[in-house]
């Protein structure tokens, strides 16, 4: 299974690669392995503030429809236009094209509650 090292992961299998002040959330190989083919991936509109754990958006696949969920408390300063046309990219590459927003992490001290990557293996029995 690909866990990348350098990302930060939640317990719902979103990542967040921090980035200064800010940070890119998308979802686990894992969690889209799980879903099987992504059809739709509805995105949180660009401004809006969320707090740590706050569902933000949907992704629905021929087999679920799973809830996002924010990983650290921030606003949302970008969205990934490009799932729109094309939410398969979540499947192909969810740590790269498939990013899902990016976000102004609003607390530093959020992302301790975070797992890296040999805590989520363990947690994914990876």
């Amino acid at each position: 299974m690909d866990v990348r090292e350098g990302l930060l992961y939640t317990d719902d299998h979103e990542w967040l690669r921090v980035e200064g002040d800010t940070g890119v959330v998308g979802i686990t190989a894992y969690a889209a392995e799980q879903l099987g083919d992504v059809v739709f991936v509805e995105l949180p509109q660009v401004g809006r503030t969320l707090e740590r754990a706050e569902a933000f958006g949907v992704v629905e696949s021929v087999k679920a429809v799973s809830d996002l969920f924010a990983p650290v408390p921030g606003q949302v300063l970008e969205v990934n236009g490009e799932l729109n046309a094309h939410p398969e990219l979540i499947d192909s590459d969810p740590y790269g094209q498939g990013w899902i927003m990016r976000i102004r992490i609003a607390d530093e001290g959020a992302t301790t509650e975070l797992k890296d990557a040999a805590a989520y293996r363990a947690l994914i029995g990876a």
